[in-house]
Parts: structure tokens; C-alpha cells; sequence
């Protein structure tokens, strides 16, 4: 029966579609106290040390302490411990294990008096664990809804605006449209009527329990955890608990459990809208924000994809067309061209290159500037996308007057201000409320700019590393190669050397948000929100240096300080510079781009999130089938619903889901100019994501804390920020790394029948190869099959014939007064249109704020209503209070002596107000 259980119950996201097969008690196991009535809302774990006898110390009663505790906490939580009686010799414990068990009695006992309902098991399977099981009556959850603020439901009910006319029908057309694709659950109908929300209070009727307005146990239980365990994450730093955590909520029956592993944590649904508010629901408004987010990012990205292809399309239909690609696969204009490389490098064919230009017109083409234009105006409407959806998405989670209270400081903050008033103290200096100042956490800003310094010098470093390797290698190549794969040195060296860059960035990752964790906390941020905004800015800084520097190098940087034949330059006294492909860059760029933002994509997908937790998983299948079966039996026996939960992965934060999508918002915007398949595969990267991080949220970790949050937060200005820089970058990538500017020149200045015909001859220059440095000149100079006197190098720079030669040309000016012009009106119109766009797109949606004031209306009348109703009560006491005054004038007058008495005892009936 035990194995058919744990059948039943391990059948979460596996497949199962009905739950009438459990029973009540299948699914109260592990999730009540004892008693079977109270539910289990809460979970400490910690570890403790059995004595040889057996029996567990669950309470050392300290006879010298000065504070003496109440009865109500002297006692020993509910619970299978033993408490020693007083013939019993203390078991030997060491004093280590003896402070902890001290500070989670004193903290327990804090949580008693608080109102919260405790109880301790240690009779589990799990060997050295012990669990305390928290409840927390009605009570509670009322006194501290009320603190909180939450608002909740109220009996008043109002109808929500509805389109009237055209827009009625477009709607309803597109609700039949969408209907497939819409998830089975009740919470994601469109609703037509909004019962009115205000902040919870024990004394206002519209809010009482008797009047059918249940609160949210998952909303007010959740948030008052948030509230009362704030010392609990020194004690889980201490190892005084090793885990806290709320139990995954499998009652009545996996209802909600269910409905997402069917409609949200599945590969077969990947089609489907998410169940929001059901996510909401289950995990609290910041996780339910962050796939708010995602979705309406992954949506997004289907018209950007289906222009990024029309554009890609486009490149490939005019490929036989592009006249300066025909130009160089043309073997008539038999252009020779100068060695790549000292000595062992001979002259080459520019026909030989064809490929690689054919391939840059794929990506390399007018097509592309608009492709920028329109991922700059889509950055901006995402943008103003999100922030209305967030806005409608706190109209319908009653945030709209939501305000974040101002965080309780941390443990460790107060810890260093405790420090700091013991030292003035001993000092004999006045001691008034203390607070760490700029000169307090000097040494630890020092440590961050030095230590942040010191990781983009190491970026730096291995890129500069990594370019060594490609001179070596392709110098190596060259000189052992066969004629025929000499032609193919460029692209081996330029794949193995993004495969390294690959590798370096994704170790480096790791490696950087340890680094950031630590940096941040050496700073002793005062709160929680402080704290993860600067965790987030520093490993943002380092993430982003260490993804994007190898990319900005081929953009930028490569080919522009070679040098010219007879006077290059070395690194190293031994090295050439890298030159460009004569193609240009692009090429080289999108090669770049796209294994990247592709190998990063799947890598961390599949290993990180995947194999990872797949291996743990197989690791522990392992060491159980290595029990004997009937050890195992019994171990799974007597499993509770928290002891599972233990097992799973705590949750790490939303920081590292956030970073992901931020960097992968960067290669979608930041260079799309050279890949516009970007977003494509950012899309089709994101349809798997979004159901990854579902299943592994449902399955795979420990349920986490909800929170209360309106927006995403920092992120939300590092997205403006990475789209304003797009449109930058962009501008530098078509003006200085395509040719798009170059051809403008020549076609509006140079050319004679305003065609592209002569312009490759156009952008090469001319070399003697007498001029040859000694020792640079190629060892076999006749392997072409003649003798060659003149060269070709792409530059714009004079003849040798001339008598400035060599010199940089008037049409190396010319182009680039036109780039820098270009760069200029590009980045200025774009700008313009983004904010544009942020202009004329209103960030609330009028229909909710035409319902958020129709809201403050209506609680004002309820609230005038209420008042009414009161004054006519009290007018109806008054009333009733002075015909009873009367009456015991009229019918006693014999107490008129002593009027003052009698009027006492007439008016001392009850009432209840």
C-alpha cells in the first residue's frame, strides 16, 4: 500500500490526469499536525546528534539564566522528542551543537509568543534531521493581513468595462481565434464583473470571515513569514537551522498542483498561453511577475523573428545579384592580392574569397539597416508593451496602491552596527543610534572597484589570449597546410577560436556571480532589496563584460590597426595583427554572434538546467538501490510531505532566470544588424525555457517564499539601458563594420554610370613588393605561376607610383566624414522615434484607469454608506436612551432624591458597538 502511496504521489507532472483515486487521508499525509486539523504552513529543518541511549535532547533548561521564560514556553514543543526526566544523566554534548540548540529554543519560543503554532519531529528516516512544523492560527493570519495591508475581496461587486461596437466584434473574433491556445483553467477567463479589494480590517464588516470572504492562506501566510522570520536567514547562515521552507500545497487533492503540470509545466503545452494568475496564485506576485515578463518578451519576439527571416531571405534572393560579390568571383579581373602572413604566406587569388563573400551579402545588405531601425522601434514598444501588462496585471492582483514598505535591516547589517556602538562604548564615547557610514565601508568599496577592475582586466586578458591563438594557429597552418586547405585556415581558426571563447565565457560566469555575491556582501548592504539590487548591478557589469568583449573585438577592433605591407604591425615583435576577411567582418562577426549566443543558449539550457539536476537525481537513485529492499521499504514508509520537499533543490532567486534573459536580450538588440536570425532563435530558445523553468519550479525545487512586487524592478532600467545602446552599436556596426557606408560613397562620388561596377577596385590599394621589409617577403614568391611586382591590400591609400605613396588617401576622408555623419543622424532619428513611441503609447491602458478611479469611487460610496449606517444607529441608541429615561421619571418617583443614580442604573444596559 506504502509503494501504491508513493505511486500516486510521485505521479506530479509524470502524466496522471485524475486524483479521485486518493483519499482524504492520502492527502493530509505530511501536510497536518497530528491532530489531523491543523495545517502544516511552515517548515524549519536542523540537524542534531542522537545520544548513545537513543533518546534526543529537545530541551536544556538553563537554571542560572536571569531572564526567566513563561510557563507556556518552558514546555517542550509537540512533538516525538524525549525530554529527559531529572534522575537522567545529561548526555555528552559539545558546546558547539549546544549553542545551536539554545538559540532555536530562544527563537521557537519567540515564535510562540508571536501566536504561531509549533511542533517538532525527529522520528524521521532522514538520520540527524529534525523538523518543526509550523501553523499559524486565524487568528494570526487576520492580526497580520491587517498590518500588511492586504487587500482583499469585499462583498461589493461592479460590472468591468466592456467594448462596445467594432471593437466587441475584433474581440470576440480573436477570443475564437486564440480559444486552442488558451489554458483550461477557470482563473484565465476573461472576466465581466470584479468584486471591490480594500486593505483587510478585523472591525470592518465588508472584511469579516462571517461574510463569506475567506483570505488567502498561500497570499497572508507567505507574506507574514517575510515579516516575522527576519532573523532566520542568520540562523540558516549559522547552521542553527539548515532549511526553511512552506510545503508544497498538495491539497484538496493536488488541485492547483495538478492544473499547472498539466496547463504550465509541460513540453505538450508549449503552444498554450501561461496560466498567469494561477502562477500568481501558487508562487506569489514576483515569480508570477517574472513569467508575466517572459511571456510577454517570448510573444514579442515573433514579429521581430518572422522580419529577422524576411530580411535573411531577402539576402539570400539578391545574392546573384550583388555586383561587388561578382566582382570577386569574377577569375577575369585576376586581382592578386598581398600575403596574409611573413614568409611562409604566398600571394593569392581574390577569386579564391568568393565564398566568403557571397555569405557576407547574406547578412550584409541595405536589408539590414532597416532590420536596425526596426529592432530599435521594437525594443521601445516592448518596453511600453511591458508596462502596460504590468499595470493591467496589478489592477487584477489588487496592486494598484500597493507601496513597498521600507525593509527591516539585515542580520548582518545589525550585526556591524552592534560592533561598532561595543567599540565606541569601550571607547567611553556618546553612543546614539548607530549606522554604518561611507568611511565604515571604505575598505569594502576599495575592495570592490580593485576586485571589479581586476575581472574586466582578466576579460581583457583571455581575449587578448584568445588572439594570440588565432595569429599562432593560423601562422602554423598556413606554413604546414596543403595548398588546398590553406583556403580553409581562416574559417578553422576562426571556429576554434570562438569554441574556446565559448567555453571561457560560460566557466567565467560561474566564477563572476560568486565573485559578485561575495563583493556585495563585504559592502553590509542595510536591507534585503539593497542588497539584491547591488548583487545584480555588479554581476550584470561582469556578465555582460565577460559575454559581449570577444564580439566587440571582431565588431571594432579587428582589422583597424594592421598596418600596410612593408610597415605592419607586430605584437610581440613576432605576431601580425589580424586583418579582415576580404569580405569585411560582418561575416567573421555573425560567425561569432551565433555560436555564442547559440552554444550559451543550449549549453546552459540543457547541462545547467537540465543534466545537472538530472545527475543529482541519478546519484541519489543510486546510493537507495544500493540499500538492501527492505530498508528501503521502510525508509519510504514513514516519508512525510516535508521530508520530500527536503530533498529538492532550495529555491536561489529569480537573479540567475533574469540574467539569462538580459544577456540573451543583448545578442537579440546589440548586434542584430549583423545576425537578424537572432531573434529567431531567441524564440525558439525561449518556448523551451519558459516550460523548463515551469517543471523545474513545480518539481524540482522547494516551494519558495511568495513576495509582494508591482514591478521587476532593477531590471526594468537595465533593459531602457541595454536598448538605448543598441541603437549605438548599431549605428558603429553598419557605419565601421559593413561596407553599407563605403558603397554609398562610391556610388553617389566615384562611380561613372552610377552602378556598383569598379567597386572592389575601388577599396583595394596598390603595393609593390619590392618594398617588402627584409625578411617579410613570401619564400615562394612564384607560386601563382608568374612573378608579381604589384600587390593588393584593402585600404584606402596612396599608390606607390605617387609621390606621397603610401599615404593615407582623400578617399579614406571622405568615407569617413560619412560614417561619423551617419552615426550621427542614425543614432539621433532612432532615438527620436523610440521615444517617440514612448510618447504617444500611454503607460496605463485607459479602460484601467478608467476602472481604478470607477474603484475609488465606489469605495467611497461604500464608505458613505457605512458611515450612515452608523449615525442612524447611534441616533436610534440616543433615541432609545431617552424614552427609557423618561420612563423611569414617570414610573419612579421616589428615586427623584437621588436622580443622578437612578439615571446611572437606567442607561447601564449593554451595547454592542
Amino acid at each position: 500500500m506504502i509503494l501504491i502511496y508513493l505511486s500516486k504521489l510521485k505521479r506530479r507532472c509524470l502524466g496522471w490526469k485524475r486524483t479521485d483515486d486518493l483519499s482524504d487521508a492520502d492527502c493530509k499525509y505530511g501536510l497536518y499536525f497530528r491532530d489531523g486539523k491543523r495545517k502544516v504552513d511552515y517548515i524549519l529543518v536542523y540537524h542534531y546528534k542522537k545520544s548513545s541511549a537513543g533518546r534526543t535532547l529537545t530541551r536544556r533548561v538553563h537554571h542560572n539564566d536571569s531572564g526567566a521564560r513563561s510557563a507556556k514556553q518552558d514546555q517542550p514543543l509537540p512533538g516525538k522528542g524525549v525530554q529527559l526526566e531529572m534522575g537522567e544523566s545529561e548526555p555528552h554534548v559539545d558546546y558547539h551543537e549546544d549553542d545551536k540548540r539554545f538559540r532555536r529554543e530562544e527563537y521557537e519560543g519567540n515564535l510562540v509568543e508571536a501566536g504561531l503554532e509549533l511542533e517538532r519531529d525527529e522520528d524521521t528516516k532522514i538520520h540527524g534531521i529534525g523538523f518543526v512544523k509550523i501553523h499559524a492560527p486565524w487568528n494570526v493570519l487576520c492580526r497580520e493581513a491587517e498590518f500588511l495591508k492586504l487587500k482583499m475581496p469585499t462583498k461589493k461587486m461592479y460590472q468591468i468595462n466592456q467594448t462596445h461596437g467594432l471593437l466587441k466584434k475584433i474581440n470576440s473574433v480573436i477570443q475564437k481565434i486564440t480559444e486552442p491556445i488558451q489554458p483550461k483553467v477557470a482563473e484565465h477567463k476573461p472576466q465581466t464583473v470584479k468584486r471591490l479589494s480594500y486593505p483587510f480590517s478585523r472591525e470592518k464588516e465588508i472584511s469579516r470571515k462571517n461574510n463569506k470572504v475567506r483570505l488567502s492562506n498561500l497570499k497572508i501566510i507567505n507574506n507574514y513569514y517575510v515579516f516575522i522570520f527576519q532573523g532566520i536567514t542568520s540562523l540558516l547562515a549559522n547552521g542553527v537551522y539548515s532549511a526553511a521552507y512552506p510545503l508544497h500545497d498538495l491539497s484538496p487533492c493536488f488541485s492547483v498542483l495538478q492544473l499547472l503540470c498539466e496547463e504550465w509545466a509541460s513540453y505538450g503545452v508549449f503552444y498554450k498561453y501561461q496560466p498567469i494568475d494561477l502562477v500568481r496564485k501558487y508562487f506569489g506576485e514576483k515569480i508570477g511577475l517574472y513569467f508575466a515578463w517572459l511571456g510577454v518578451y517570448t510573444q514579442m519576439l515573433i514579429p521581430a523573428s518572422i522580419v529577422g527571416i524576411i530580411v535573411f531571405l531577402y539576402g539570400c534572393a539578391t545574392v546573384d545579384e550583388n555586383i561587388p560579390s561578382m566582382e570577386m568571383c569574377d577569375q577575369r579581373n585576376n586581382i592578386t592580392m598581398c600575403p596574409l602572413c611573413d614568409r611562409t604566406c604566398s600571394y593569392w587569388k581574390m577569386s579564391s574569397a568568393c565564398a566568403t563573400a557571397r555569405a557576407s551579402h547574406l547578412f550584409d545588405n541595405p536589408a539590414t539597416v532597416f532590420f536596425s531601425v526596426f529592432m530599435a522601434l521594437w525594443a521601445a514598444t516592448f518596453m511600453e508593451h511591458w508596462k502596460r501588462k504590468q499595470m493591467r496585471l496589478n489592477y487584477r492582483w489588487d496592486l494598484t496602491g500597493f507601496e513597498e514598505e521600507e525593509d527591516h535591516p539585515r542580520a548582518e547589517y545589525e550585526a556591524k552596527v552592534l560592533e561598532k556602538s561595543l567599540r565606541k562604548e569601550h571607547k567611553h564615547k556618546e553612543t546614539d543610534k548607530e549606522k554604518l557610514t561611507w568611511k565604515d565601508r571604505f575598505p569594502a568599496y576599495l575592495t570592490n572597484f580593485v576586485g571589479i577592475i581586476f575581472m574586466v582586466g582578466l576579460t581583457f586578458a583571455i581575449v587578448f589570449g584568445v588572439i594570440i591563438y588565432r595569429i599562432s594557429t593560423a601562422a602554423a597552418l598556413a606554413i604546414s597546410s596543403t595548398p588546398s586547405g590553406r583556403s580553409s585556415v581562416r574559417v578553422t581558426v576562426t571556429a576554434t577560436a570562438v569554441i574556446i571563447n565559448l567555453v571561457v565565457i560560460i566557466i567565467l560566469d560561474e566564477v563572476y556571480g560568486c565573485i559578485a555575491r561575495w563583493l556585495t556582501q563585504i559592502e553590509v548592504p542595510k536591507t534585503d532589496k539593497n542588497f539584491e539590487e547591488r548583487l545584480i548591478f555588479k554581476a550584470f557589469l561582469l556578465k555582460f563584460v565577460n559575454a559581449y568583449t570577444p564580439i566587440f573585438y571582431v565588431a571594432f577592433f579587428k582589422g583597424r590597426f594592421v598596418g600596410r605591407p612593408g610597415d605592419y604591425v607586430y605584437i610581440f615583435h613576432s605576431f601580425r595583427m589580424e586583418e579582415c576577411a576580404p569580405g569585411g567582418c560582418l561575416m567573421e562577426l555573425c560567425i561569432q554572434l551565433s555560436i555564442i549566443m547559440l552554444g550559451k543558449q543550449l549549453i546552459q539550457n540543457n547541462l545547467f538546467e537540465i543534466g545537472i539536476p538530472k545527475m543529482k537525481k541519478f546519484i541519489r537513485y543510486m546510493k537507495l538501490k544500493r540499500r538492501r529492499s527492505l530498508d528501503h521499504e521502510e525508509h519510504m514508509k514513514k516519508k512525510q510531505r516535508y521530508e520530500v520537499d527536503y530533498n529538492l533543490e532550495p529555491f536561489a532567486g529569480l537573479t540567475p532566470e533574469y540574467m539569462e534573459m538580459i544577456i540573451q536580450f543583448g545578442f537579440v538588440t546589440l548586434f542584430v544588424a549583423s545576425f537578424p536570425l537572432a531573434p529567431l532563435f531567441a524564440l525558439l530558445n525561449n518556448i523551451i525555457e519558459i516550460r523548463l523553468d515551469a517543471k523545474k519550479f513545480v518539481t524540482e525545487l522547494r516551494r519558495p517564499v511568495a513576495v509582494r512586487a508591482k514591478d521587476i524592478g532593477i531590471w526594468y532600467n537595465i533593459l531602457r539601458g541595454i536598448g538605448k545602446l543598441a541603437v549605438i552599436i548599431n549605428a558603429f556596426v553598419i557605419s565601421f563594420t559593413s561596407d553599407f557606408i563605403p558603397r554609398l560613397v562610391y556610388l553617389y562620388m566615384y562611380s561613372e554610370n552610377g552602378t556598383m561596377h569598379g567597386f572592389v577596385n575601388h577599396t583595394l590599394s596598390s603595393f609593390n613588393v619590392s618594398d617588402f621589409q627584409a625578411g617579410t617577403a613570401p619564400n615562394d614568391p612564384m607560386d601563382l605561376g608568374y612573378e608579381v611586382q604589384i600587390c593588393r591590400y584593402k585600404d584606402y591609400r596612396e599608390p606607390p607610383w605617387s609621390e606621397n605613396k603610401y599615404d593615407i588617401s582623400k578617399d579614406f576622408w571622405a568615407v569617413l566624414a560619412a560614417r561619423l555623419a551617419f552615426v550621427i543622424v542614425f543614432q539621433n532619428l532612432v532615438m527620436f522615434m523610440s521615444d517617440f513611441v514612448d510618447w504617444i503609447i500611454p503607460d496605463i491602458p485607459k479602460d484601467i484607469s478608467q476602472q481604478i478611479h470607477k474603484e475609488k469611487v465606489l469605495m467611497v460610496e461604500v464608505f458613505m454608506r457605512e458611515e450612515q449606517g452608523k449615525l442612524q444607529m447611534l441616533e436610534t441608541w440616543k433615541d432609545k436612551d431617552k424614552k427609557k429615561g423618561e420612563n423611569c421619571n414617570n414610573h419612579s418617583p421616589r428615586l427623584s432624591r437621588s436622580h443622578s443614580g437612578s439615571l446611572s442604573s437606567c442607561h447601564s444596559y449593554p451595547l454592542d458597538v
